[in-house]
């Protein structure tokens, strides 16, 4: 049972993206501003936040946790639905492994870069496979995103901070 408690991430994002997929077929969708909106557009932040931490866990091997949530997905949600999400989660990946792999910048800016730039793209080609694509769900899926990184984002930046911190305290006291 010690392998649960190694990749409680990774798991939690396989059953979030099977979950989420299941909802998105099941949730009626509701009107605002004239245009069809799916209640589950405002809870995809979470998928990127639970996408990071197990990226932490497995690294690039994650790609292996969104295909298993996405065949499930495809058995129990839609199929279309299903490859909407992978398409959109390879996506997603991609940007983060390139932007993971070739910049040398902290964590927290890398969890930051990283959804500004997939959120509004990867959110365009899940919404456009399952014929929901307007400019509405695209801003409302894109800031879900975002603001569920800020907030990831905010605590790893100020962990960083406290690590620094206490790095250059050591280094005082050893220099005293």
């Amino acid at each position: 049972m010690k392998w649960v408690f190694n990749y409680k991430y990774s798991i939690a994002y396989i059953i979030l993206i099977v979950l989420l997929n299941t909802l998105f077929v099941y949730v009626p969708l509701m009107q605002i501003l004239s245009t069809e909106i799916s209640p589950m557009d405002w809870t995809v932040g979470i998928v990127y936040v639970l996408r990071d931490f197990a990226q932490r866990e497995l690294e690039q091997k994650v790609v292996f946790a969104m295909f298993i949530g996405s065949l499930i997905s495809y058995v129990l949600a839609n199929k279309n639905l299903a490859i909407a999400s992978m398409s959109a989660f390879l996506i997603a990946e991609f940007i983060d492994w390139s932007i993971y792999t070739f910049t040398k910048r902290s964590l927290s800016q890398r969890i930051l870069w990283s959804a500004s730039l997939s959120a509004p793209i990867d959110s365009s080609v899940f919404l456009w496979i399952i014929h929901q694509l307007n400019w509405l769900a695209v801003l409302i899926v894109s800031l879900a995103k975002v603001v569920g990184v800020l907030i990831v984002w905010y605590g790893w930046r100020n962990r960083e901070k406290r690590s620094l911190a206490n790095r250059l305290d050591i280094l005082t006291v050893n220099q005293s």
